[in-house]
């Protein structure tokens, strides 16, 4: 299929086949195309489990608010924002970076890019990732608005705006590993109606880890398409900039 075909081909899936199952390899490798998703910085705040025990599928799907996708589900991937392994995460991607620069960069140009790298995933990616009680997040803002009244200033740095980051990041993995399964001629369907505590004890996620959506897996039932697919009029929701200055 190409990209316009697998659009139209994903549905979000409520009933999935109990006869026709879906390869469970198949599913991991869609997971490792999910990985090539771009995020925020190149953090990749995100974990991803992916669930097949008969056993825990029932004990989520009961998190799941026991909807039919869930209930019918034959595996489920759930998807978890990990802001809290933010220094592991700058220490792992500037080291990559690094890398990067020596195989690719000339060799007149690498000590200044990598200098560059350092203070981005050393100084101010920790001061923006980095939450205590809100508190960082007010002293960012006030920053960013004294900044902002000089000069352009990405002005969205509260500690509830960087956790929005997360799972926009997040959400962009989720919705990558959907098309790749599509791809496959598989089907998902993208859940936020759970209980996120009772979900985060059945990982034993820790504490800082908060759960993104999750996604459950299988092969359609005929029923499991809810009529035909309804989207607003294209004009609704395009806006072609005409601005002149």
């Amino acid at each position: 299929m190409n990209l316009e075909q697998i659009l139209n081909y994903r549905r979000s899936i409520r009933y999935y086949s109990d006869t026709k199952l879906v390869d469970t390899e198949k599913v991991a490798h869609c997971l490792r195309l999910a990985q090539l998703a771009p995020t925020s910085s190149n953090m990749q705040l995100y974990e991803m489990y992916h669930i097949t025990d008969k056993d825990v599928l029932k004990k989520l799907a009961s998190a799941c608010l026991e909807q039919n996708s869930a209930d019918t589900a034959q595996e489920m991937v759930v998807f978890v924002t990990r802001q809290d392994l933010h220094r592991k995460r700058e220490k792992e991607v500037f080291r990559l970076e690094i890398e990067n620069i020596r195989r690719t960069s000339p060799v007149e140009k690498q000590e200044k890019r990598i200098k560059k790298w350092r203070m981005y995933y050393e100084k101010l990616l920790p001061i923006l990732y980095t939450r205590f009680f809100g508190i960082l997040g007010i002293a960012r803002k006030i920053t960013a608005l004294g900044i902002g009244l000089f000069r352009p200033m990405m002005r969205q740095v509260s500690e509830t705006d960087m956790r929005v980051v997360v799972h926009k990041s997040c959400g962009l993995v989720a919705q990558t590993f959907m098309l790749a399964m599509a791809e496959q001629g598989y089907d998902t369907c993208a859940l936020e109606g759970f209980d996120s505590l009772r979900v985060k004890k059945l990982l034993k996620l820790p504490y800082g880890a908060e759960i993104n959506m999750v996604v459950t897996c299988g092969i359609r039932e005929e029923k499991g398409v809810w009529g035909d697919r309804t989207r607003l009029p294209f004009e609704e929701v395009y806006r072609l900039s005409l601005i002149h200055i």
